[in-house]
């Protein structure tokens, strides 16, 4: 099958957003909008990001686009369109093509998003890059740089799962864990967390960031670009009911730098706690409070406080190029 044929077997029938003025059929994508636009691109690769052993093609592309909605969650933004340029080597046959499409679109349909254009081309390994676009009210954008001292640290769902899930799908003992499904389908499939960040908009001001490479990078990430510091309770950071079956190293190990939760990790003025919860609540998402913010003394950081030690807590977790 040749390119044009491909696209044509991907692209949709009708499409959703009323502000698409013109979608796949030119050499670009129109759309108008009051609004601001947030945008965010992804790259995955074969064999760095997912791998047949671990994912079927239809997770594969469920869990490239769920990565990027991510993003715009921790930007308070609605998903409207996405774009997909795809590399394509000739050992993926166009069935499993095809399934990564249908991941996708699966995911995209209940958002509401339109397939609106992308790439498509040859190569020596798969390689998926997406791009989503999102609608905001006009300077209600959330950012890192807005954590001000006293705030409320919180974090939704639970942390570790995925990394847990990873470690099921490569471990040949997986028949000696419980919840096995639990942990696999949060590093295949992750749900992530744009309904309970819309209903934030309210709020004046809240502080995000998702959860994609471990909790330590991102809250330390919200430490510089608000030149504050975050403490931490280490009790209080939420784990799944059979997360303790793993050692105390890989619990740990897992819960500040695994990654690839796609939770919601934030702060939020005392005053809007409870606008917060109900928030989750209205949502069906688990909500934690994790700690506090405090002036910097001498730069920006973040600690961990575990039965009654202050420790530092590095901004480690997954990085490319390095």
């Amino acid at each position: 099958m040749d390119e044009f044929s491909f696209i044509n077997t991907i692209r949709q029938d009708r499409y959703s957003q009323p502000s698409l003025v013109k979608g796949i059929g030119d050499d670009a994508a129109v759309f108008r909008t009051q609004e601001d636009v947030v945008t965010a691109v992804d790259t995955f690769v074969e064999g760095v990001h997912f791998s047949k052993k671990t994912m079927s093609p239809y997770q594969t592309g469920y869990r490239a686009l769920a990565a990027n909605l991510s993003d715009l969650a921790a930007m308070g933004a609605r998903p409207v369109f996405y774009l997909v340029s795809i590399v394509i080597p000739k050992t993926w046959k166009l069935n499993e093509l095809e399934e990564i499409f249908h991941g996708m679109k699966a995911l995209a349909r209940n958002h509401h998003m339109d397939l609106i254009g992308g790439d498509t081309v040859s190569g020596s390994e798969l390689s998926i890059s997406v791009t989503v676009i999102g609608y905001v009210d006009q300077d209600m954008a959330r950012f890192r740089h807005t954590a001000k001292p006293d705030d409320l640290v919180f974090v939704t769902g639970t942390l570790g799962d995925a990394r847990a899930g990873l470690h099921l799908l490569t471990e040949d003992r997986e028949s000696a864990y419980k919840n096995v499904a639990f942990f696999k389908k949060r590093h295949q499939m992750p749900m992530p967390r744009l309904e309970f960040a819309l209903k934030l908009a309210d709020i004046d001001r809240v502080t995000l960031n998702d959860v994609s490479d471990g909790i330590a990078n991102e809250a330390n990430e919200i430490a510089e670009a608000s030149n504050v510091c975050l403490t931490l309770y280490d009790k209080e950071i939420p784990t799944s009911k059979d997360f303790g079956q793993f050692s105390v190293t890989m619990q740990h190990e897992w819960k500040y730098f695994g990654g690839e939760d796609f939770e919601l990790l934030g702060t939020v003025a005392e005053k809007n706690w409870n606008a917060l919860v109900k928030a989750a609540k209205d949502s069906g998402v688990q909500l934690t409070k994790i700690g506090f913010v405090t002036n910097t003394n001498k730069e920006p950081a973040v600690y961990v406080i575990e039965n009654d030690t202050k420790a530092r807590l590095d901004k480690k977790g997954y990085t490319h190029l390095k």
